[in-house]
């Protein structure tokens, strides 16, 4: 299981004062680790895919994080960036309040505008922020991030409380069925945790406590 466990794991440093010495400890770590990819934000993609493009390793990025505040057409510039820098995997964020307002169509249209730009360059996960939504707003979520032709759903930025649980999963799982990945992320800290989550149906698992759930320890890290 570990052995392969760390080619489910998205190496994560999202900190906003993560300096370049972090980064690439990150990127070194996941070198070393063989994790799925390291996750960055969008200003590090280009040193990121520098150091990794000789690996398997992908580069993964952020896109209207960790809000998902910003315009339709931002988050579509920011992702065209992205992959011209080097992005293969891109996990944008909802804009939460329309989606809690009912407007499922602009929902939709903002997911589907990420994918278009990143159709057949780079992999979209979409994070719905669970912490922030009943299990129904979940399950709209999901079901309209499938519509919308993402490739997987994700539970959290690591930035508006709460994280990923083994309910949210299985939750996830059974709205989307078996062709989309399931990302669980937030408050990932130890290897049963994972574990329990990977069993309810996560394909992916985002933490930055990816060598210690890897060891079998319990990390302190706060991502």
């Amino acid at each position: 299981m570990q052995n392969n466990l760390a080619g489910m794991i998205d190496h994560t440093l999202l900190k906003p004062d993560a300096t370049k010495e972090q980064i690439d400890k990150l990127l070194n770590e996941a070198k070393e680790y063989q994790f799925a990819s390291v996750c960055i934000n969008p200003s590090w993609v280009k040193a990121s895919y520098d150091a990794l493009k000789d690996t398997s390793v992908k580069v993964c990025t952020v896109i209207g994080f960790p809000l998902g505040a910003t315009s339709t057409a931002t988050k579509q510039f920011e992702t065209k960036q992205a992959i011209e820098d080097g992005a293969t995997e891109v996990d944008m964020v909802i804009p939460v309040g329309a989606l809690k307002s009912g407007l499922t169509d602009v929902v939709k249209a903002d997911i589907e505008a990420v994918v278009e730009e990143a159709k057949g360059k780079a992999l979209v996960k979409v994070i719905i922020e669970t912490s922030l939504l009943s299990d129904e707003e979940k399950v709209t979520a999901c079901q309209i991030a499938k519509k919308a032709g993402a490739d997987f759903v994700k539970t959290s930025t690591g930035f508006a409380g709460g994280g990923a649980t083994v309910e949210d999963i299985t939750l996830m799982r059974e709205t989307v069925g078996s062709e989309m990945g399931v990302k669980a992320s937030g408050g990932i800290k130890d290897l049963e945790t994972t574990e329990a989550l990977i069993n309810a149906g996560a394909t992916r698992i985002g933490a930055s406590s990816g060598i210690a759930i890897l060891a079998g320890k319990t990390s302190d890290s706060d991502y």
